[in-house]
């Protein structure tokens, strides 16, 4: 793999999200089961339910082993809890939103049946090469109106600008993903690093993506989220109190 060069080096990436590292395109895989699973609470049941983790690195686990990535970690804490999810991993390293918006209806297509969920994370390669906001909102857009179309819920994980690109550009950029939430009913964790991006116990050596335990500190966050909407599902059962 290689790192996309860009204008302001290193400081930018160690001030935001994540490294633009190319990796070729590959199908949408089932998680594993290599990561710790949680003490499982309640019993596996009820429908089984499909969800799709369509993003970049941080969904593809950039950097883990197999079975360490973060589609792994939420799908063994839904499990854990009762919930019969599986996560298809479809994170694509140094993937833009104009990426994204290129391969989602490809990868929508070749799903039978089609995804229950939806959970899209795009964003971060798009304010790492300092790509306009207009464009990156214009992809999110196009993208959730494909999503809407085809009637999937979507759980959305933001991203942030650093602020070292201007506040003009830092207040364009950081209102997508709470624009379009309440657009398209869309529940929204604001930043996906958010609790460990800084901390390097829980960051890779880059310093931009987490190691397993970092990915498990997010993957904490997240999981209620999915699973909350999993549960507002046409012929879900109420999901059961956490203890």
């Amino acid at each position: 793999m290689t790192k996309t060069p860009y204008a302001t080096g290193a400081a930018l990436l160690q001030a935001l999200l994540l490294g633009a590292c190319d990796a070729p395109a590959r199908e949408p895989t089932p998680a594993g089961a290599a990561t710790p699973t949680p003490a499982a609470t309640v019993p596996v049941s009820g429908p089984k339910r499909v969800v799709l983790a369509f993003g970049d690195s941080l969904y593809a686990g950039y950097g883990l082993s197999r079975g360490q990535s973060l589609p792994d970690a939420i799908q063994a804490r839904l499990r854990a809890h009762g919930i019969n999810a599986t996560i298809v991993n479809a994170g694509v390293s140094g993937d833009t939103t104009a990426d994204g918006r290129r391969r989602l209806a490809y990868t929508l297509d070749r799903m039978t049946p089609a995804p229950d969920l939806v959970m899209l994370g795009l964003g971060g390669n798009d304010v790492l090469r300092q790509l306009s906001p207009a464009e990156t909102r214009a992809n999110m857009t196009a993208m959730l109106g494909e999503l809407a179309k085809r009637r999937i819920p979507v759980v959305l994980t933001g991203m942030l600008a650093p602020p070292n690109l201007g506040p003009d550009f830092a207040a364009a950029f950081n209102a997508i993903w709470p624009d379009l939430a309440r657009r398209y009913d869309a529940p929204l964790d604001p930043f996906i690093l958010q609790g460990v991006l800084g901390n390097r116990q829980l960051m890779l050596p880059d310093g931009v993506h987490p190691n397993a335990r970092g990915v498990a500190r997010v993957a904490d966050r997240l999981a209620p989220l999915v699973e909350k909407r999993l549960a507002a599902l046409p012929g879900s059962a109420p999901a059961p109190q956490r203890p």
